[in-house]
C-alpha cells in the first residue's frame, strides 16, 4: 500500500479542471475597491471569465477588455490599451486602480504593456485627467503556462508590490484569504473578531453577497482599498491562508519589509483551524478566547455524531484548487474517510515537495494517487478501470462524471453553479467544518435513498 505523487502520463488535456491565468488575475482584481481591470486580449478572454464568476457568485460586477482583433494580432495592439484606458476613465470617474492583464495573444505578439503604461503616465493622464489618482498596473498572465491558480497568485503579488509603502507600524495583521467565497470571508472575520485582532483582510469579496435595494441594481466590488494595500508594509505580521493563492505576496512582504509571515495551512477542518488560531496567537500575542474553545467543542460534537458511524472507510475523490484539495483530504482523513484520488489541474512542480502532500504520502495506510496536471479524463478513466468511490468532492464541472457513474457528489470550490447559495456557506473555520461534514453526510444519505439501500446504521428501531 502506498501513496504516489505523479504527473499525468499523456500529453494534452481532455476537459480541464482549471481555466487559465487571466481568470485568476481577474478574480483578484474584483477584490479591490475602485478598481476595474482591463484584460488585454480578445473579447472572449474577459467575457467567458465574467460569465464563470457571475455564474458562481450570482452578482453583477465590472471588468473591461481591450478587445484585440485580427489587425492587432498582426501589427501589435498597444494602441488598444491606450484607447481602453481612456474610455474606462471617461466612463467611470470613480476608478483609481486599473490593472492591465495580459493574455496568451498579447504575450505571444510581445506587446510592451510597461511601455504603454509609461506613455500613458507621461501623456494621457496628466493632459486629460490632471490631478486624478489613477494607478495603471501591468500584470503578465499568459494563459499558455500555469493556470487560474498561478494567475491569482501573480496578481496578488503585483498589487501588493505596487502599493506597499513603509511608513509607521500600524499594529494590524495582514490576512491574505486566497480564492474563497463570501461566506468564508465572513467566517474568517468572525474568528478575527473573537480574537480581538485588528486585521486587514485583503482581496476579500464578502460584499459580493450583495443586496438588491429599492433604488436599483447593485454592482458588486471588493472592499480592499488603496490605503489597505499601502499599509501592508507596516503590518505586525502576515498570514496567507493558502500556499498557492497569495503565498507570493506574503513572501514579498517578508523579504522586502521583514514582516513576520506564516503561510497556511488552509483552515479547513478542526486541526487546520486550530493551527490558524495558534498562528494568530503567535503573531499578535492575543489569547484564544473561551468562546472559540466552545465553538470548537460544538464542531467536534457535530463531527463525532457522524464520523465513525457514517464516514468510516468511505472512499473519496477530490479535485479543484490545490490548497483546498489538500485541506479537504486532511479533513476527510480526520473523519476516518479514505481519499483515494487527488487531482490538481496544473503542472506546478511545487506540489511534489509540498510538506502536506509528503505527509499524506508517508502516513496513509491504503493506496492513494495524487495526480498533477490532471484533467477530468483522469477521474473518469480511473472509475471505468475499477476505482470504487463513495463520494466525489469538487466544483460543478465534474457533475457529469457523478451523474454518468452514479456516484454522489458534494459541490465545493470554484466554479459552483448548479447548486443554490453555496457561496454563502463557509468551508473554513469550525462553522465550515460542521457545514462540510453535514453536506457530505446528507449527500450520502440521499444517495442511499436514491439507490434504495437499506443502510443498517440509519435504523432507529
Amino acid at each position: 500500500m502506498h501513496c504516489e505523487i505523479k504527473d499525468k502520463e499523456r500529453a494534452g488535456i481532455i476537459n480541464p479542471i482549471f481555466t487559465c491565468q487571466p481568470c485568476g488575475a481577474q478574480f483578484a482584481s474584483i477584490g479591490i475597491k475602485d478598481s476595474i481591470g482591463i484584460v488585454h486580449g480578445g473579447q472572449g478572454c474577459v467575457m467567458f471569465v465574467r460569465l464563470l464568476i457571475s455564474q458562481h457568485l450570482k452578482e453583477s460586477f465590472e471588468l473591461a477588455s481591450s478587445s484585440v482583433h485580427e489587425d492587432g494580432a498582426v501589427f501589435g495592439a498597444c494602441g488598444r490599451v491606450e484607447q481602453a484606458v481612456d474610455v474606462l476613465l471617461m466612463r467611470y470617474p470613480h476608478v483609481k486602480v486599473v490593472p492591465i492583464i495580459s493574455t496568451c495573444l498579447t504575450e505571444v505578439i510581445g506587446d510592451d504593456i510597461e511601455g504603454v503604461v509609461r506613455k500613458l503616465n507621461e501623456g494621457l493622464l496628466p493632459e486629460k485627467y490632471p490631478g486624478r489618482e489613477v494607478h495603471l498596473i501591468p500584470i503578465h498572465t499568459p494563459s499558455f503556462v500555469g493556470s487560474m491558480i498561478s494567475g491569482y497568485d501573480i496578481a496578488v503579488r503585483e498589487f501588493v508590490k505596487y502599493f506597499a509603502r513603509k511608513t509607521e507600524p500600524s499594529g494590524k495583521l495582514n490576512v491574505i484569504t486566497g480564492w474563497v467565497n463570501p461566506g468564508d470571508v465572513t467566517a474568517l472575520k468572525h474568528l478575527l473578531k473573537m480574537m480581538d485582532i485588528d486585521a486587514t483582510v485583503l482581496f476579500e469579496i464578502e460584499a459580493f453577497d450583495s443586496p438588491l435595494m429599492p433604488e436599483g441594481n447593485h454592482v458588486s466590488h471588493g472592499d480592499t482599498t488603496i490605503e489597505d494595500l499601502r499599509g501592508t508594509a507596516n503590518a505586525l505580521g502576515t498570514i496567507a491562508l493558502n500556499r498557492y493563492e497569495g503565498g507570493k505576496a506574503a513572501e514579498y512582504l517578508a523579504n522586502e519589509f521583514d514582516i513576520p509571515t506564516l503561510i497556511g495551512p488552509t483552515p479547513i477542518g478542526i486541526r487546520n483551524t486550530d493551527t490558524f488560531l495558534k498562528n494568530l496567537k503567535t503573531l499578535t500575542g492575543k489569547p484564544i478566547p473561551e468562546k472559540l474553545v466552545r465553538e470548537r467543542g460544538i464542531a467536534i460534537d457535530a463531527l463525532t455524531d457522524l464520523t465513525h458511524m457514517f464516514f468510516a472507510d468511505k472512499r473519496v475523490a477530490i479535485y479543484g484548487n490545490p490548497d483546498m484539495v489538500i485541506g479537504l483530504a486532511q479533513f476527510c482523513l480526520d473523519l476516518e474517510m479514505k481519499p483515494k484520488l487527488l487531482l490538481f489541474g496544473d503542472d506546478n512542480q511545487g506540489y511534489k515537495t509540498d510538506p502536506r502532500l509528503l505527509e499524506l504520502a508517508e502516513n496513509v495506510d491504503y493506496d492513494m494517487e495524487i495526480v498533477t496536471n490532471a484533467d477530468f479524463w483522469e477521474l473518469e478513466n480511473r472509475i471505468k478501470e475499477g476505482l470504487e468511490l463513495d463520494l466525489i468532492l469538487g466544483h460543478s464541472k465534474g457533475r457529469f462524471i457523478s451523474i454518468d457513474h452514479n456516484i454522489p457528489m458534494v459541490r465545493v470550490g470554484f466554479p459552483t453553479y448548479d447548486r443554490a447559495g453555496l457561496y454563502r456557506h463557509p468551508i473554513v473555520g469550525y462553522a465550515g467544518a460542521i457545514w462540510l461534514a453535514e453536506q457530505m453526510a446528507n449527500t450520502l444519505f440521499a444517495d442511499m435513498e436514491h439507490k434504495k439501500v437499506r443502510e443498517w446504521s440509519l435504523n432507529v428501531w
